[in-house]
């Protein structure tokens, strides 16, 4: 059987989890609501050309 309190006292997070962790916490990131807003403005802004 297994002892997950002693499996849980070995465990070590990698580091390479926690540099992406990192990475993701910096970035700027769009939700979806303006990438469609941005979508939209692209498109009115073609028919208006066209």
């Amino acid at each position: 059987m297994i002892n997950f309190e002693e499996e849980l006292k070995k465990f070590y997070p990698s580091l390479e989890v926690e540099d992406a962790a990192d990475a993701i916490r910096q970035q700027d990131l769009s939700d979806m609501a303006e990438v469609i807003v941005s979508m939209l403005k692209d498109e009115k802004h073609r028919s208006d050309e066209g």
